[in-house]
């Protein structure tokens, strides 16, 4: 089975989590913290935002892959990548310290969820013979 839809989003997906890993990366780099947080918000507030990208990223590409591999139709898969890859670059400027309620943390959170939904969709009806 050749993927032709789901790699064009997780290449984008992949790019901002290194991104977001460098940005650990170099901060524990500067503060000298090795392991956990050191007390240190921002390195909490980046492991968080990686972390996140890395929950998410990895939940809904599997699921696209599930999906393409039984045949769903291109504008689905596209559909779930889009709305991946709109929430992996609007969650990370979201999620902010003292800000549970920010817009963007909500639209990061939202797009992700209906990506997964929107791929656990066709993979059922797939499985139901729909």
């Amino acid at each position: 089975m050749v993927f032709a839809t789901t790699p064009l989003y997780a290449l984008p997906v992949a790019v901002i989590y290194l991104v977001l890993w460098f940005r650990v990366s170099s901060l524990r780099s500067a503060t000298g913290v090795s392991f956990g947080d050191g007390g240190d918000a921002r390195l909490l507030q980046r492991m968080r935002q990686h972390g996140n990208c890395a929950e998410w990223s990895a939940f809904v590409l599997i699921l696209m892959m599930l999906a393409e591999g039984m045949g769903t139709p291109a504008i689905w898969l596209h559909a779930s990548g889009a709305l991946l890859l709109i929430g992996r670059i609007a969650h990370p400027f979201g999620l902010l310290p003292g800000n549970a309620g920010h817009p963007l943390r909500y639209v990061g959170n939202g797009t992700n969820l209906l990506a997964a939904l929107n791929a656990m969709v066709c993979i059922g009806i797939h499985i139901l013979g729909l």
